[in-house]
């Protein structure tokens, strides 16, 4: 697939899990996909970095039954106000909603990479 369908059918399918509907470039600074409540930014990588998905996976292992597992990223000198709060797709639809059904089969494979030593 060539790289901009990629991030477009990311795009595409993130409005779709939220219930949100895809802006598409508009040659100015707009959200990739609007929501009632939320304004969506999407980032396409090929790849995330070991240690935010490892961070993520100690979470989510971490995580009691009953709470919500989110990683916060601070950077050293910046204001705490400032710091990035990630959460997966899954655990933000179970928590706060779903419009759509995730298919994503290969999940826990994601999170258990590399998090064996």
């Amino acid at each position: 697939m060539a790289r901009t369908k990629t991030w477009k059918n990311t795009e595409r399918q993130t409005a779709k899990m939220l219930g949100g509907q895809r802006v598409g470039n508009r040659g100015t600074n707009t959200e990739d996909v609007s929501h009632g409540w939320l304004s969506c930014e999407v980032k396409h990588k090929k790849e995330l970095p070991t240690w935010l998905k490892l961070a993520m996976w100690q979470a989510r292992t971490n995580a009691a039954a009953d709470k919500l597992p989110v990683v916060i990223l601070h950077e050293s000198g910046a204001r705490h106000t400032d710091n990035l709060v990630v959460i997966r797709m899954a655990d933000f639809q179970e928590w706060f909603g779903e419009d759509a059904p995730i298919d994503d089969s290969a999940a826990g494979e994601l999170y258990a990479e590399g998090c064996t030593e």
